[in-house]
């Protein structure tokens, strides 16, 4: 369990990560909390506000750097280096919205037929790795919210995410696993941070 106070710092400090790649001024960062040191996989997603639409979104998805190290890797990632955007600029900082995903590890899920996978999947609560052909896929457990996804929607989108066909899942020798998150996010711009519930939203999928 993330305390909100870790998972506000943990917004914060992204947010001043990010200003500092821009060359702007960042808000002075409290004292880390005692789990900053924690190694935790996490996610840096940028929203464009109002429109909602996604404006960047990379993290790690293993445990492999301490937790404020990772979040600030992955916010300055999220502006500048995911592919499908061009870099953040500068006019843009206040009108994006910094939401922090804190990661479990991933498990495997036991069950190499598709009933049983699609049983092990609970929209909402697990985030999705699918790993097949040397490539990988991950959605957001809180992406299947904001798209309307079932169980088996989400499955499929999380192999097209990772350039396998649809139903890729299926397959025994596919390796799907799932992990959960505790998501905090600014109500707008600079905004208070809250726990995020997944409210349906037009986004894309990070």
């Amino acid at each position: 369990m993330v305390a909100l106070s870790t998972g506000r710092w943990a917004v914060r400090e992204a947010r001043a990560a990010i200003a500092g790649s821009l060359g702007l001024p960042a808000r002075p960062m409290g004292t880390p909390p005692p789990d900053a040191e924690e190694s935790r996989g996490v996610f840096v997603t940028l929203v464009d506000h109002p429109s909602g639409r996604l404006r960047g979104c990379i993290g790690y998805p293993l445990p492999v750097l301490p937790l404020e190290q990772a979040i600030r890797g992955a916010a300055v990632a999220s502006a500048h280096e995911d592919p499908r955007f061009p870099s953040l600029l500068p006019e843009e900082f206040d009108r994006i919205v910094v939401e922090v995903s804190i990661l479990t590890p991933p498990q495997p899920i036991a069950a190499s037929d598709p009933e049983g996978r699609l049983a092990s999947v609970e929209v909402g609560r697990d985030g999705l790795i699918v790993r097949a052909r040397g490539a990988s896929g991950l959605l957001l457990p809180q992406v299947a919210v904001d798209q309307g996804w079932d169980a088996s929607e989400f499955l499929d989108a999380t192999c097209e995410k990772a350039g396998l066909p649809f139903a890729a899942w299926r397959q025994a020798s596919t390796v799907v696993e799932r992990f959960r998150a505790e998501v905090f996010a600014e109500v707008e711009p600079n905004g208070p941070v809250a726990p995020r519930r997944g409210a349906p939203s037009g986004r894309s999928a990070p």
